[in-house]
């Protein structure tokens, strides 16, 4: 997959599955755009990427200031966009009993108004022909534990994402879902804290490990190239079989 002097635009890129994406890509030949809210976060994943066609934007996509502040970069650097990643997203895992109004509000004006406006907002920059991938999950179709709100969340970006593959397609823009199972992440490491709780998550997939955010990244590399051409609105599980294992 050759993306040589590409553009892309990945949001939530300083840690995680964005990282290693924009790491994937750096490493194919594109010129990145990460997003994050932490100024630390995202000098320590360009240090690490150390590379000329990397460039950072403090941005909190969770609220329409944030997305301008994005908006206006991108206009201002004179780019057309080839590939968005929508990544960008949070979760915390309570019961319903248990949740409060600001846990919901966080997650959904992540995860979802985030998406949608961040979506909305930058697709006068994005080339006809481009590609746009949003990250979801495998709890958007399962029905687990303490995961009602985040589960909501990823339910109706997967709709949204859905919608906007048939609206786009007029513009040869292809839109697909990639949605990970349990992944290795600092994501994770905060709300799954506990090897145990990690080896129960490992255990509930059939490869019975946690997968790799590099795992992820070939994926959404994939979706976004020219051998996925004829993929548009779809869903692509890359979840080590979490959705289809069946413990014996």
């Amino acid at each position: 997959m050759n993306f040589e002097n590409k553009n892309v635009v990945i949001t939530g890129g300083s840690t995680g599955i964005g990282f290693a994406t924009a790491k994937a890509f750096i490493e194919k030949g594109a010129n990145v755009w990460i997003t994050g809210r932490s100024a630390e976060n995202l000098q320590k994943a360009a240090a690490k990427i150390n590379s000329q066609r990397l460039n950072t934007v403090v941005s909190d996509t969770s609220n329409l200031t944030g997305i301008t502040v994005l908006e206006k970069a991108v206009s201002e650097s004179g780019i057309k966009i080839d590939v968005l990643f929508i990544n960008a997203g949070t979760a915390v895992f309570d019961s319903i009993e248990q949740v409060t109004e600001e846990d919901f509000d966080a997650q959904f004006n992540t995860n979802v108004k985030g998406s949608f406006f961040t979506l909305q907002k930058l697709l006068p920059h994005i080339k006809d022909g481009g590609a746009i991938l949003f990250t979801s999950s495998t709890v958007a179709t399962a029905a687990n534990l303490g995961s009602s709100v985040y589960a909501a969340t990823k339910g109706a970006l997967n709709k949204i994402a859905q919608i906007a593959a048939n609206e786009l397609a007029d513009r040869k823009i292809r839109v697909n879902i990639v949605s990970p199972g349990p992944v290795q992440t600092e994501g994770l490491d905060s709300v799954v804290p506990t090897k145990e709780a990690k080896g129960h998550l490992a255990s509930a997939t059939a490869l019975q490990r946690l997968g790799n955010p590099h795992e992820i990244a070939k994926a959404v590399l994939f979706l976004a190239s020219d051998e996925a051409s004829f993929i548009l609105g779809t869903e692509l599980l890359v979840d080590g079989g979490y959705t289809t294992f069946a413990k014996k």
